[in-house]
């Protein structure tokens, strides 16, 4: 058997005698021992072994109260302790309350008392790590609810979307022939007398030609890497190291061919630019000269000066060139940014090339950071995982699947033309005016999904391992969470929201960090007034929640959850707040997904004209999703952290005889 792991401070070494630690690192520990009195007296005090294993606790049905104590040192010498108590009952984990009391210090003999009946194994970290004896873990994420109530969410969520979708298809079949649908409604199955909704320009190039040529092209980056490893070893080169000068070579042909010489010019003039700033290795020169070559990319009248510089004209031309134009800037950030962070010399201007012209990611992203990309680019260990090829099989199919199950909602509902005509929107009911503006989110969501797997799954035949596809906005109740292009999502917090805001706890900090994020987005998307109110709506959203997660930390509301909430009954007021949360996630993206008009009529609707019997009505169906989503974290969590199987006690009499 071990030995336990003892809280160490300052207090302990004076009355232990052993040799103080050094002050300017940081220590904390972990422990626990059982006590025969609740009121802790010491003359009274008796010590026992308590087993801890991976965060949790195992008491002796027959022991007394379990004690555990954190106790973080600081060099300020300021001890910050805490202790729970466990009655005594069957093998309970920690955190569960079965009597829990705390207070702000504990006497320092307890220690002294300790350290003289059982050895202290002392180990020394940097890094401050408390023992998980909180309850929000397992009120939060952990905490689980009856089946039944579960069955009768899904039976509501079920039949309310279902109801908002036959309104929405109802609007969509009687109003095909209005004025106002003559230029998004266009013929589409002939056979089955529908039209298509075709008023997103980049959903339609997956139904036109163009989705040919994407396809085309990424095939062809896949054949020619495939002809050059095969063909390499016979002319003496080492196909697998040299595989991203490939790439590289592909990719500029490609872009050559379908933009021109002079597209590919203006890039490479972004590129030595960056890259000169970049030998500086000052972070702050790498920002402003990055921000300022996006500015001249997303603004007037740098913009169209540089779009005079591609000759020709063909369908989706502007969006080739603004998107390989702003995902360069990005990427040639990004690897300025790390320049800055490598300590011997500098990286060669062929790495940023070879990292730019990489064709999959080249023009509608991800943008994959410089350090991830050049660490599995230049690895040569080539081997795939157990069924990994199988995995990117099914990938790409779910991925075809999706595309044509969009295909068939382009049929019936007409859900991004709809919004433009207010008049047709005004008479529409709350209830698929709610699903309305929820259909939009799930739709745009399900674009990026789309484009970012087909790239992906590309990606990841070279070996490469790609950002993900942004998390599906059904499964959101979060600002913190909310993005629809994971690639500048990572990009953003790597270097400006984490950077600035460290560990965002401090609330200042926080706001800085998220008013920087924001202007960089703003920037990035385009600067115009609908951009700004959407920065400025989803800026308040993301501190707003640690605002609100701030105050419920403090007293009386910790000491009212803590003690006097059962884990179901803080998950289900958890889950109303989170509701409202989900309606302004929908309402502040809607803005930039349609218009200022839409989305204001929208919320008119449900917060004054509809108030209280449509605003409470679609608020209990968000509830019910949202419970849902947190079942689904439930399981997930017990998956990646499955509780530990409790140690058999051993029987009074072989304790004894021990």
């Amino acid at each position: 058997m071990g030995y336990p792991q003892c809280v160490i401070t300052w207090d302990c070494f004076l009355h232990s005698g052993l040799h103080p630690p050094d002050h300017n690192r940081k220590y904390s520990y972990s422990m626990g021992f059982y006590c025969n009195n609740t009121h802790l007296h010491h003359s009274s005090l008796y010590l026992e072994f308590v087993r801890l294993f991976d965060g949790q606790c195992w008491c002796h049905p027959s022991a007394a109260p379990v004690l555990i104590i954190n106790t973080l040192y600081t060099p300020s010498r300021n001890i910050h302790t805490s202790y729970r108590c466990l009655l005594p009952s069957a093998p309970s984990a920690l955190g569960k309350r079965d009597g829990c009391i705390r207070s702000p210090y504990f006497p320092p003999f307890i220690f002294y008392f300790f350290s003289k009946f059982v050895r202290v194994d002392i180990c020394l970290q940097t890094s401050v790590r408390l023992l998980k004896a909180d309850t929000r873990l397992t009120m939060g994420i952990k905490a689980a609810l009856p089946n039944f109530e579960l069955y009768i969410y899904t039976a509501v969520l079920g039949l309310a979307l279902l109801w908002a979708g036959s309104w929405i298809i109802e609007a969509s079949s009687e109003n095909v022939n209005r004025k106002a649908f003559r230029e998004s409604v266009k013929p589409g199955w002939h056979y089955f007398g529908r039209r298509m909704d075709v008023s997103d320009f980049e959903w339609v190039m997956w139904f036109t030609t163009f989705r040919n040529h994407i396809l085309f092209a990424l095939s062809g980056h896949v054949i020619f890497a495939k002809i050059c490893s095969m063909l390499s070893p016979k002319i003496g080169i080492d196909g697998c190291q040299h595989r991203s000068l490939i790439y590289m070579v592909y990719g500029c042909l490609a872009v050559l061919i379908t933009m021109g010489w002079t597209y590919v010019s203006l890039i490479l003039s972004h590129c030595i630019i960056i890259y000169s700033v970049a030998l500086m290795k000052k972070k702050w020169l790498c920002f402003v000269a990055g921000l300022t070559s996006l500015a001249t990319i997303k603004m007037e009248p740098f913009n169209t000066w540089q779009e005079g510089f591609v000759t020709g004209s063909f369908d989706l031309q502007d969006v080739l060139f603004y998107g390989g134009c702003g995902f360069s800037i990005m990427r040639c950030m990004s690897f300025a940014l790390e320049n800055c962070e490598k300590k011997d010399g500098n990286y060669t201007f062929m790495d940023l090339i070879k990292y730019n012209f990489y064709l999959p990611f080249f023009f509608f992203g991800p943008v994959m950071t410089f350090d991830r990309f050049h660490e599995q680019a230049n690895n040569p260990n080539l081997t795939r995982k157990e069924r990994e090829m199988w995995n990117i099989t099914i990938h790409a199919v779910v991925q075809l699947g999706a595309i044509l199950v969009v295909d068939v909602f382009f049929h019936y509902l007409y859900i991004l033309t709809i919004p433009s005509d207010l008049k047709l929107v005004k008479q529409l009911s709350d209830w698929s005016l709610a699903g309305l503006a929820y259909s939009n989110l799930v739709y745009d969501w399900v674009k990026a999904a789309v484009m970012f797997g087909v790239i992906n799954t590309v990606s990841r035949l070279d070996h490469l391992d790609p950002p993900q596809p942004p998390k599906c906005i059904t499964m959101l109740y979060v600002f913190a969470e909310t993005h629809f292009d994971r690639g500048i999502n990572d990009w953003l917090c790597k270097y400006v929201y984490d950077y600035i805001g460290e560990n965002h706890d401090a609330i200042l900090k926080e706001l800085l960090a998220t008013i920087c994020t924001f202007a960089v987005t703003t920037l990035w998307l385009g600067p115009c007034e609908l951009v700004y109110i959407w920065s400025f709506f989803n800026c308040f959203g993301l501190n707003f929640e640690l605002w609100v997660a701030k105050l419920f930390s403090l007293p009386p509301f910790s000491t009212i959850e803590n003690n006097l909430m059962s884990e179901a009954v803080s998950r289900r007021i958890r889950g109303l707040f989170n509701a409202v949360n989900f309606w302004q996630i929908v309402l502040y993206n809607v803005l930039a997904l349609n218009s200022l008009d839409f989305a204001q009529l929208v919320a008119k609707r449900l917060l004054l004209k509809g108030f209280p019997v449509s605003t409470l009505i679609v608020l209990f169906v968000t509830y019910c999703g949202v419970q849902l989503i947190k079942e689904r974290e439930r399981k997930q969590a017990l998956l990646d952290e499955p509780e530990p199987e409790p140690v058999p006690t051993p029987e009074p009499g072989k304790q004894k005889a021990e």
